[in-house]
């Protein structure tokens, strides 16, 4: 058991979570400063000159990395200019910068890989070029997250005072990564860059994190978002890279190590993420990876294989999966997010805990190598995966035709997790063909938050029909006190009721009740009260209840309501993805894009009065998932005090 004063140095005043239980005092400063290995190889990659990267660049996993760099070699390397940086506090437009700043990166990496994987002086000085701006860069941190700027009245970050946000801690991984691999071959043709890079790196992410101990990121009000890991787990990489060996390097691995568990003691026991499935990928993925580094850092004696929060939610992006390039998607994350996820490491955490359904999905998802837009740490650890590479090290590069993998995913046929009030249910386990529902209870106080608190999804042939729309372009609003006039965070642009003209609030106090969820072989059924998330003082009860019928292939949508009294209407909404037909009253035909079958939603249309309001997407971040519009079924319901509805939604043949 460890005492009150040895937890406190562990875990630098952050809640105690998993790690610190299964580990104790292992992960202090005290056991580390002897216990880590010597920068030179704590990190899980060899340097140039090893085997692996002749076999890596012989594979053709590098092929798409080698055209584009081939193709910007000897261009201007991208520009952030402080007109950019300006922008977003005076527009709220972040994208400018920081496209500038990604692109700059991306280039870098591409370089660092050319130069591992060929050995070529030229690729070894683009590398350098790249090494070289990120050190003049003025500021790692991205505009919108800079905390001087509005305080002081400026519009430039203060170069003296630097923040730590998320692009702050990419740099200095990725510099730390560079390092690891080309580091002797700088030292030899670019004297004094490698000092340079560690100044820098102490200076504007390594001190501040050890200085500064109220970093928002932190959670330390109970609540850390996926920023704590993934600044964590940069942070981790560079200590152990740059930091000189001693109690001031051990330090600041511990201050990593208990950020991460403090994010791994905020998940809920079934490994779920309330940000939905894309934000997994920054948030427990990112997690994962640095406990990668940290178990090879220390030559496995802190190993987080048996930690049950770990091994569950690596079941998370499997369990989400609607079909195809679909996913079940909450708060901010997107229907059909980008493809080119960091697999590898679901890959290599579900074969080390054997779990097959997670291994199957990250096989059937693998690309035909190295995105030209892969991080470089996450590109390294991938080439040197030799169970993940698998056959590819020995078979032609696939150029024209993309990578299928071994075998289809598994697609479950249900699971509710507890932790986020998520449900997922599909007529048959296995296939993607018939119907998938799902609902989501929670609050409306979760991280990324819409106020959506009993919205439904359905898909068809794995095909999202009855939709949450996702996010537009994060702008200065996205996140600031206006955030809920965006049309696609509100209640009314979500599959829930409005209640008498009132939409849900957001708070968590807003949220669901008394949760009821049956999941039987031949039927799936969630029921909840709605009535705490919405600011209507008459009204007593609203049960939602979302079922599956698996052998009549039906979805059911139920409302019922009590009201203290009769009054206004109110109205279900339910936002649809496809081509919209109304064959007669009471239906709704939707033709979804991609090949999937039609669906047909029909209701009493005796009891409610339909309308159609579509929506037109202009926002690039919608229209690249829904294409052009969506639309949204009004159906008005009668404002008596008690009453009772049903939406049913089947395949039309």
């Amino acid at each position: 058991m460890t005492n009150t004063a040895t937890a406190e140095s562990v875990s630098g005043g952050l809640t105690t979570g998993p790690l610190l239980t299964a580990w104790g005092a292992a992960m202090s400063p005290e056991a580390l400063v002897g216990g880590l290995l010597p920068p030179e190889a704590a990190l899980p990659v060899p340097a140039a000159g090893d085997a692996v990267w002749d076999r890596a660049a012989e594979s053709g996993a590098l092929l798409a990395v080698r055209e584009r760099a081939e193709a910007e070699l000897g261009t201007p390397w991208p520009q952030p200019l402080a007109s950019q940086y300006a922008r977003y506090f005076r527009d709220g437009n972040r994208t400018g910068y920081e496209s500038q700043v990604f692109e700059r990166q991306d280039r870098l990496t591409r370089a660092a890989l050319m130069a591992l994987a060929s050995g070529a002086d030229g690729w070894l000085d683009e590398a350098a070029d790249g090494i070289a701006l990120l050190c003049e860069q003025s500021s790692w941190c991205w505009p919108a997250h800079e905390d001087t700027c509005r305080p002081r009245g400026t519009v430039l970050p203060d170069v003296a005072t630097p923040c730590l946000d998320l692009g702050a801690a990419d740099v200095a991984a990725q510099l730390a990564w560079a390092d690891q691999v080309l580091g002797d071959r700088l030292a030899e043709r670019f004297p004094g860059l490698r000092e340079r890079v560690r100044a820098e790196v102490r200076a504007r992410v390594l001190d501040p994190f050890v200085r500064r101990r109220d970093w928002h990121w932190l959670g330390l009000d109970g609540d850390p978002s996926n920023w704590c890991p993934w600044i964590c787990g940069n942070v981790l990489v560079a200590a152990l890279r740059l930091a000189e060996p001693g109690q001031e390097r051990a330090r600041q691995v511990a201050l990593a190590v208990a950020g991460l568990d403090h994010y791994l003691a905020a998940l809920p026991d079934d490994g779920s993420v309330d940000e939905g499935y894309e934000y997994w990928w920054n948030g427990a993925c990112r997690a994962l990876e640095a406990l990668d580094v940290l178990e090879h850092a220390t030559s496995g004696r802190l190993d987080a294989a048996e930690i049950q929060v770990v091994r569950e939610t690596v079941r998370f992006p499997h369990r989400m999966h609607l079909g195809g390039p679909w996913y079940l998607n909450l708060a901010d994350a997107r229907a059909r997010p980008p493809a080119g996820q960091p697999w590898q490491v679901l890959h290599r955490w579900a074969r080390r805990l054997g779990v097959h359904d997670a291994r199957r999905h990250a096989e059937s998802q693998r690309a035909a190598g190295i995105s030209a837009a892969a991080e470089l740490g996450r590109a390294l650890c991938e080439l040197v995966d030799v169970e993940w590479q698998g056959a590819r090290l020995d078979e032609p590069p696939l150029a024209d035709v993309e990578w299928q993998g071994p075998g289809e995913p598994h697609l479950v046929a249900g699971v509710w997790l507890p932790g986020t009030q998520i449900g997922l249910a599909r007529t048959a386990g296995g296939t993607a063909r018939g119907l998938t529902l799902a609902i989501k209870g929670g609050h409306n106080g979760e991280h990324h938050n819409h106020n959506d608190v009993g919205s439904v999804v359905v898909a068809v042939d794995g095909v999202p029909v009855l939709v949450d729309a996702g996010r537009p372009t994060y702008t200065a609003q996205t996140f600031g006190p206006d955030r809920y006039a965006i049309w696609t965070m509100r209640s009314d642009w979500h599959n829930v009721p409005e209640v008498r003209g009132a939409p849900q609030e957001q708070g968590r106090r807003f949220r669901a009740r008394d949760v009821e969820v049956v999941d039987e072989p031949g039927r799936f059924e969630a029921r909840l009260d709605l009535a705490a998330a919405y600011p209507v003082p008459e009204l007593e009860r609203w049960w939602r209840t979302a079922a599956l019928d698996r052998r009549e292939s039906r979805v059911t949508i139920g409302d019922a309501w009590s009201f203290t009294g009769d009054g206004e209407p109110s109205v279900l909404h339910f936002l649809l993805n496809g081509q919209v037909e109304q064959p007669s009253p009471g239906q709704a035909v939707v033709r979804p894009p991609g090949g999937a079958r039609a669906v047909l939603v029909a209701w009493d249309p005796g009891v409610a009065t339909a309308a159609f309001t579509v929506r037109t997407l202009a926002d690039p971040m919608l229209s690249a998932v829904w294409g052009d519009r969506l639309t949204r079924l009004e159906l008005r319901l009668p404002g008596t005090a008690r009453g009772a509805f049903e939406v049913h939604v089947g395949v039309w043949e």
